[in-house]
């Protein structure tokens, strides 16, 4: 069983100005933003970040510069109380040979502070949860891909943590396998009230539970906030579908004004109608040419128009050749300056 969270006041994250070297290279670079309760997406690129921040919130590495908290608590000087607040589900494999899946909730448990009676009732209860109550006593190395998932997400779950930081939780999966994963995060999210940082480069995955993403991209951020919010919003833009004749109704339409971007199906385009056009004026177009508009829906960007576009402009704004390096302060042959 899995307690719902208090209500968090304020940011779960928060940072200011925070960068990350590992020796010359710079993986974060002037990191600021904030982020309220919820469910969270983390998307980027390989290399773009993702996994450095994730060891900042977590207190593994501390910041080469900058300043943070989490769930209201400093970054670097109250870390060790943090890691009793946040669980963590890793990438990695990260199971022991040998251990019985109880136990290794259970030792997850007792790492976060719980004393052994208590982990073990707790590993006990999580595990029912997440139907591995039949498997909690073979061996890790037995439990088959979807359920060594489940069972690094028990180990995150064992200390009833506000917060979970989830890293690719859906690797390896089968289709029915990754929507299991996320009807169980989507549950844990919002009937649980748990808030969870979901990073990942299924971009499908972070729309279909988070309401919230930060777009990470070369160390930098690109873009933080609600999902909806971040969207670009075309007032007179359109997806047309249609029964009947729609050749002629898309040669009136361009004949008035309108443009049609794309055709996805046969029956089916995407149109932008002239400012001084209103939806109606395009049914009453369609009843002219004997042609019925089924639907005519105003076209939002997705997540991936909504990454790809910040991505592009970074790309497009960022500076290159002598340019970047006089920026970087170092010479073009890579030397500083």
């Amino acid at each position: 069983m899995i307690s719902p969270s208090d209500p968090q006041a304020g940011p779960v994250v928060e940072l200011h100005d925070v960068s990350q070297f590992y020796g010359k290279f710079q993986a974060l670079r002037n990191v600021s933003f904030q982020v309220q309760p919820g469910a969270i997406g983390l998307v980027g690129q390989n290399g773009a970040g993702k996994s450095t921040l994730l060891k900042l919130l977590l207190g593994l590495i501390r910041p080469s510069s900058g300043r943070g908290t989490v769930l209201g608590y400093d970054l670097v000087r109250e870390r060790s109380r943090l890691r009793g607040l946040m669980g963590f589900m890793p990438e990695a494999e990260s199971l022991i040979p040998g251990v019985r899946g109880v136990d290794l909730v259970a030792l997850a448990g007792e790492l976060c502070g719980m004393p052994r009676r208590q982990a073990l009732r707790r590993a006990h209860e999580v595990l029912s949860y997440l139907d591995l109550d039949e498997a909690r006593y073979r061996r890790c190395e037995d439990y088959s891909v979807g359920m060594k998932q489940r069972l690094k997400l028990a180990a995150a779950l064992v200390h009833d943590p506000p917060l979970l930081l989830l890293d690719e939780p859906t690797a390896g999966l089968d289709p029915n396998g990754r929507d299991g994963m996320l009807r169980l995060l989507h549950a844990i999210a919002i009937r649980h009230g748990k808030s969870l940082i979901l990073s990942t480069h299924l971009l499908g995955e972070i729309d279909r539970i988070c309401e919230q993403v930060i777009i990470v991209d070369k160390g930098a951020i690109l873009g933080v906030g609600k999902i909806g919010e971040l969207r670009r919003h075309w007032r007179n833009r359109f997806l047309m579908r249609w029964r009947g004749d729609g050749e002629r109704l898309l040669s009136a339409l361009q004949a008035g004004g309108v443009t049609v971007p794309s055709r996805p199906r046969a029956d089916e385009a995407f149109i932008e109608i002239p400012e001084d056009w209103s939806p109606r004026t395009v049914f009453e177009l369609s009843l002219r040419h004997e042609t019925t508009v089924s639907d005519l829906i105003p076209d939002n960007e997705d997540l991936s128009q909504l990454y790809h576009r910040l991505v592009g402009t970074a790309a497009t704004a960022r500076p290159t050749g002598a340019a970047a390096a006089a920026k970087d302060g170092t010479s073009t042959n890579g030397r500083p300056q």
